[in-house]
């Protein structure tokens, strides 16, 4: 059974937009004529009166991978976890703007978190997975969500374990704990029980800082297999790993957004002095 939501999200109508939304005075990149998925619209985020995210303007395009840049603090994880409202888990916050995904605002009043959350998975910095079994961890989203069917469970725990390059490695150690895996694997489960929720979106925040590079390079194909048919947004201090997976990138500093642009353009021909220093390793 499906939760219901008595308003699900509020229309902005920014969900139709075709055009890129960068800050004002940020060079845009070339539209790639795909709708915007997440639209934020002068968006700005406060811990108490600390701004931690000012004026945000940025469209992110359906199936594409966009990651975001910069130095520590400047704002890259406060945004991704407004995007689900992660951020209300903290006390004493509030927005301002608009923050949309699908065409419909997440900070309205009336927006059903369990449908926002459903739609915006996330994984972590580190791995979380629960103290049950690889089987059971896959299946408790989709339990909470009404299924019941044995064999439609088993269905999907095999299709999320296939689709996160897992299923020839634990294919038969389906009930062993899941705390038992690697870190690597530990990651990779993760991200196979937040596709079971069957989410538009895929936020990841700085999902391989956690990992050797044998694990971060199957996480780094991983997100090459699931680009397109979801939309993913990674946050990384890793700029090398940024080239590498994503279509888009955004630098961030100091709460504010820089620049956004195709990656293999603001890391080869940055229009900001900013965005330059910083993949130079001149400051950051």
């Amino acid at each position: 059974m499906e939760p219901k939501s008595a308003v699900p999200l509020k229309k902005t109508g920014a969900g139709n937009a075709v055009r890129p939304q960068v800050a004002a005075d940020s060079a845009a990149y070339v539209d790639s004529g795909k709708p915007a998925v997440i639209s934020a619209e002068r968006f700005s985020f406060f811990y108490g009166s600390k701004c931690g995210v000012n004026n945000v303007s940025m469209d992110i395009r359906t199936g594409s991978v966009t990651a975001i840049i910069g130095p520590s603090g400047c704002g890259k994880s406060t945004f991704l976890r407004s995007i689900n409202r992660m951020n209300d888990l903290i006390p004493n916050t509030r927005t301002e703007g608009t923050l949309a995904v699908n065409g419909c605002d997440v900070y309205d009043k009336r927006t059903n978190l369990i449908n926002l959350r459903q739609q915006v998975g996330m994984v972590f910095q580190k791995p979380n997975p629960f103290a049950k079994t690889i089987f059971e961890n896959i299946v408790y989203g989709p339990r909470l969500q009404g299924v019941r069917s044995k064999r439609r469970l088993s269905e999907m725990v095999e299709k999320c374990l296939r689709d996160s390059a897992m299923w020839d490695e634990v294919k038969d150690d389906l009930h062993k704990s899941a705390l038992a895996l690697s870190g690597g694997q530990q990651q990779r489960l993760c991200i196979a029980r937040t596709l079971a929720t069957k989410p538009n979106v895929l936020l990841m925040d700085e999902p391989c800082s956690a990992l050797d590079p044998i694990a971060t390079a199957r996480i780094e194909d991983l997100i090459a297999q699931l680009k397109g048919t979801y939309t993913i947004v990674i946050v990384t201090h890793n700029m090398q790993q940024a080239a590498r997976v994503s279509d888009y990138t955004a630098f961030f500093c100091l709460g504010e957004l820089i620049e956004y642009d195709r990656t293999d353009k603001l890391f080869t021909n940055p229009a900001k002095k900013a965005t330059e220093d910083y993949i130079t390793g001149r400051f950051g």
